[in-house]
């Protein structure tokens, strides 16, 4: 009887405690969904602009020979060198980019965690 009673009133402390959590006062400052809690557009934006923009100084260090020419000869078809670190410019902003977006993501869940 006794462990029945203590197991009623902890349910009961545990619904109390549940229901001062929620308050209907502020909905809007609430996320919807966990990409909107995680804040993922944001970090997208500010990964491509990082990605853009360091792939723009390698490439501009590299087809304009900002540290000298370089030192090997090499034959690049079709495309020219201008056109082939154009693609890889390309490809190192979308990489970069990703790991921007994934580590500000990944550090919006650790601060959501530890809100938790």
């Amino acid at each position: 009887m006794a462990d029945r009673r203590a197991t009623e009133v902890a349910v009961h402390i545990v619904i109390q405690r549940l229901q001062e959590d929620v308050s209907d006062e502020s909905p809007a400052k609430q996320p919807e969904t966990l990409v909107e809690a995680l804040a993922v557009k944001r970090n997208v934006t500010v990964g491509l602009g990082v990605g853009v923009g360091v792939a723009a100084v390698a490439y501009a260090v590299r087809v304009f020979e900002l540290y000298g020419p370089v030192v090997t000869t090499r034959e690049y078809p079709v495309l020219g060198p201008e056109g082939w670190f154009l693609m890889l410019a390309v490809v190192f902003a979308v990489s970069t980019a990703l790991l921007v977006m994934l580590v500000l993501t990944a550090v919006q869940a650790a601060a959501l965690t530890r809100d938790v």
